[in-house]
């Protein structure tokens, strides 16, 4: 009978534990591990349940970061290749660590990514992978594991994060978030850019949109990365940063050039390089012949400055023409030395056209007590020198690597080996750039100073000698070579396309230029040198080796 009461007993507590009303399922203790069909369904629940008026409350830390670690358990501890559901669609796929070529995949919101096969039209929505991406995981391996997710969030509170919280009108692009995961492996510092693009409906005038990660690492919200933009690249992605979508804001819009564009300039860049150094090596010759048949040309500077300018511009545009050439092939450690001589190569050019401007100005204007010990020996030391700690210091940062360039379809036009992405980029502005800037003020300057003397001195002699000011405009265009005023057409190039066709075609014929005004300097005889304009004279007649 006791035995009997006893089973009565547990009938009636079981009885009572069922019509038990069902606990809230997005208060429910989470338990990351359980990612089976009920699971998933029952937290998909919270997207529209949590954050709209009148709800029951929500657990959206633990409810982020059991959606946030789904992608682990994809790449990790499941053997499904793909999930199909109204609120989730993924592709869980290997892929070799030696791949040949960038992936792309579809992230079409009603289908599962997919990869996009070679040829085929690339879709509105879709990610590009880079093949180094795939090198450049840790570890020693052939295969890496990796997911693509598209999660349909909802209007709901969760993934708003404290930037877009409800008061303040935010939202998520399309309530859709797309995640990468290569499980729990930290990637960055990529060599070339992840990218993820979206197309959405036009925005209302009075709502902008930004491009943001979820940053699990530093509390978690949305962060935006500098630059980003709605048709920017991810540079340097880490890919346990998930995920990534647009998001409101007006960051500026990165600009990319058409791959016929591209093509187009760098055909006239290696036809102009070509051409340079081709007379390059004829103005070097010529200087070597003078020097045999002169005996007073050996004691000269300038000559010996132009020669300087002119072999590293020679070297510089046979390093282009080899870095182009060779695009990504060889190794790593192949890609960084090819940076490193072409950013050698471009200091040299940019460090003697400055000594240029320096010794015009020694010679025109400042004219008296320029005595220099060991003249020539100084300049060469500062002249490849400099550019040689520089290059030292820029190489010990590991600034360099494979440098790609997009089109507007975000496919590669061109790659080559140059400055590395992310952090290289500061190093990019002060060595290039920053470098650049002062050596054209200054030599600009110098050069300004010097073409008010000449024109000075051709009024002051107009009486006296027929063309003097179109003899003091042909020897400031000629100075103009020497001390790199074409370089300085850079600066237009963000006024339109034409401007970076004239700034390509110019600058790459600053060879000839050179050539032309060596060639008028130094081969006329003796008598018509005499009669030429003031600064020629003084090139040659004041410029005597001080060693």
């Amino acid at each position: 009978m006791a035995h009997v009461r006893s089973l009565l007993l547990l009938l009636a507590l079981l009885d009572e534990k069922t019509t038990e009303a069902p606990r809230n399922p997005c208060l429910r203790p989470i338990y990351e591990t359980q990612y089976d069909f009920r699971n998933l369904e029952d937290k998909a629940e919270c997207f529209t349940r949590c954050g709209q008026l009148g709800s029951e409350p929500c657990s959206v830390g633990n409810l982020q970061r059991y959606w946030l670690n789904y992608e682990v358990h994809l790449v990790e501890k499941s053997w499904a290749e793909r999930v199909n559901m109204t609120f989730v669609k993924a592709l869980v796929q290997n892929f070799s660590t030696a791949t040949p070529e960038d992936l792309f995949f579809s992230l079409k919101p009603s289908q599962i990514p997919r990869q996009v096969i070679k040829g085929e039209d690339k879709p509105p929505d879709r990610v590009r992978l880079p093949k180094s991406l795939f090198g450049s995981l840790p570890g020693n391996r052939t295969l890496v594991r990796l997911a693509i997710t598209i999660l349909n969030i909802g209007p709901g509170s969760l993934f708003k994060g404290p930037r877009l919280s409800l008061e303040d009108g935010g939202s998520v692009l399309n309530n859709r978030l797309v995640g990468l995961s290569v499980g729990q492996t930290l990637v960055t510092g990529l060599a070339e850019p992840l990218e993820i693009t979206f197309s959405h409906q036009r925005q209302p005038p009075n709502m902008t949109v930004t491009c943001v990660f979820w940053d699990v690492t530093k509390g978690r919200a949305w962060r935006t990365l500098s630059g980003l933009g709605p048709s920017s690249s991810l540079p340097s992605p880490a890919l346990s940063l998930w995920p990534f979508l647009p998001l409101p804001s007006s960051p500026p819009l990165h600009v990319a050039l058409a791959s016929s564009t591209v093509l187009a300039l760098t055909r006239i860049s290696q036809a102009g390089c070509g051409v340079s150094m081709i007379f390059l090596a004829f103005t070097i010759a010529l200087y070597v012949v003078l020097r045999l048949s002169r005996q007073r040309f050996k004691s000269e500077d300038a000559p010996k400055i132009h020669v300087a300018l002119s072999v590293s511009l020679f070297l510089l545009n046979l390093a282009f023409l080899v870095n182009v050439g060779s695009g990504s092939k060889g190794s790593d450690v192949a890609c960084w030395v090819r940076g490193a001589i072409l950013h050698y190569f471009l200091l040299c050019v940019f460090t003697w056209m400055g000594l240029e401007a320096f010794h015009l100005y020694l010679l025109v204007i400042r004219v008296f007590n320029t005595y220099y010990g060991h003249y020539f020996l100084k300049l060469s030391l500062v002249g490849w020198g400099l550019p040689t700690l520089m290059v030292i210091g820029t190489g010990s940062a590991n600034s360099y690597g494979l440098y790609t360039i997009h089109d507007q379809e975000n496919r590669t036009s061109l790659e080559l080996c140059w400055f590395r992405s992310g952090t290289a980029v500061h190093a990019l502005y002060a060595t290039v750039h920053g470098y650049f800037i002062v050596t054209f003020l200054f030599s600009a300057v110098v050069l300004a100073l010097v073409a008010w003397k000449i024109f000075t001195l051709s009024s002051a002699t107009a009486g006296k000698e027929k063309g003097q000011h179109r003899k003091g405009l042909l020897t400031v265009l000629g100075l103009s070579s020497l001390v790199g005023v074409t370089w300085g057409l850079a600066v237009l190039t963000p006024l339109g396309l034409s401007t970076t066709y004239i700034f390509t075609f110019f600058n790459s014929l600053q060879g000839v230029f050179i050539f032309c005004w060596f060639t008028i300097l130094y081969l006329p005889s003796q008598s018509a040198t005499s009669s030429s304009s003031g600064t020629a004279r003084l090139d040659q007649a004041h410029s005597t080796s001080h060693e």
